[in-house]
């Protein structure tokens, strides 16, 4: 966990961590995105006989297919279990690369580079790693920790509008979930113009916290699951369709409708839950559906990790920087949650 590194020159510290570990082969994976645009800010200083691999980029293409391709490469690069695995890129090739580097020879180290905003705040920490199956979010997976994970506001300047954007989601969760002066002090109006380094900073330390307490989410990790128990059924159900969903854009809809579900079931103030759907609303708008997608998303609600047997789990807000965890919800519940963010007004 104190493998975080945060970067102000990361091809310099790369090096120097390379330096201090002995390793065999090196294997650095990215997708065609960051093949593009991060890799060469590293390239010069990896060893030559470097073995490098390119995936598709996209959620869609982090499942066991494209784990077999990565394996193969592996193994067509003869790596022993002294090599060294670099993930270069966002959520999906940290998930995807470290459970690859995992399983590979009953696990071979790894590092992680990650280069969104989304995953510097939330994948960077935990040792969580999988892949989609059969349309479900991470259904396969492990926990394992890399032996260094490097953040640097180097590659925020690469990322599209929306790539930020949904990564800033998971900022306002860690707010929500643990510390309500953060959430008040984030910004809605011009929220681009922020000191990205701080908010990472930040989010980390709250994330590392919650972590180190429940490293295999037995109990008190389970709060970083606020509004992901709705969010990733509609980042699954939407994810092969013309209407695609970013992980953050995603969330910010199971955020608020799991925000109404805390009113609901844990009395959260109407004051706080209208300060909720304000913020998300007015970063992210409100995502237009059809009745017909309500019980198909609430079907992979049902397949939630955290869901013990055929009872659905929540963890929900009992006041702004606040979160509980197992709480039982039901079916008509969260319909009734989607209803309420279908029918909200934009203001």
């Amino acid at each position: 966990m104190d493998s975080v590194i945060f970067s102000t020159s990361i091809a310099l510290d790369l090096e120097k961590v390379l330096a201090s570990i002995s390793f065999s082969k090196l294997f650095v994976l990215t997708d065609q995105n960051t093949q593009k645009h991060c890799l060469p800010k590293l390239q010069s200083i990896l060893p030559s006989g470097t073995t490098y691999f390119t995936v598709a980029a996209g959620e869609k293409n982090k499942n066991l297919s494209t784990c077999a391709e990565i394996w193969s490469a592996m193994t067509a690069a003869s790596l022993d279990r002294k090599a060294l695995f670099i993930n270069i890129g966002g959520g999906v090739i940290g998930d995807m690369g470290g459970f690859c580097a995992s399983i590979y020879k009953r696990g071979i180290r790894f590092i992680n580079i990650p280069t969104t905003l989304l995953s510097q705040v939330d994948a960077s920490v935990g040792g969580k790693l999988g892949v989609d199956f059969e349309g479900l979010k991470n259904h396969l997976g492990t926990f394992n920790e890399p032996e260094a994970v490097m953040i640097s506001t180097e590659f925020l300047e690469t990322l599209p509008h929306e790539e930020l954007r949904s990564g800033y989601a998971e900022i306002i969760k860690h707010g929500l979930i643990r510390d309500k002066a953060y959430f008040e002090n984030l910004k809605i109006e011009g929220w681009e113009k922020q000191s990205w380094i701080k908010l990472i900073q930040h989010s980390v330390g709250i994330k590392k916290q919650v972590v180190l307490a429940d490293p295999k989410e037995a109990g008190l990790r389970k709060i970083l699951n606020f509004g992901h128990t709705v969010g990733h059924a509609f980042e699954s159900h939407f994810l092969d369709g013309p209407h695609h969903l970013l992980h953050g854009e995603a969330i910010a809809i199971g955020m608020i409708c799991e925000a109404y579900l805390s009113q609901r079931k844990l009395n959260l103030n109407q004051a706080e839950l209208d300060r909720i759907n304000k913020t998300f609303l007015s970063i992210y708008g409100r995502f237009s559906f059809s009745d017909s997608d309500l019980d198909p998303i609430i079907d992979l609600c049902l397949q939630d990790k955290k869901n013990e047997g055929a009872v659905l789990m929540f963890s929900l807000l009992e006041k702004i920087g606040d979160c509980t965890y197992n709480i039982p919800v039901s079916r008509n519940e969260i319909k009734e949650a989607i209803h309420y963010y279908k029918n909200l007004e934009l203001s």
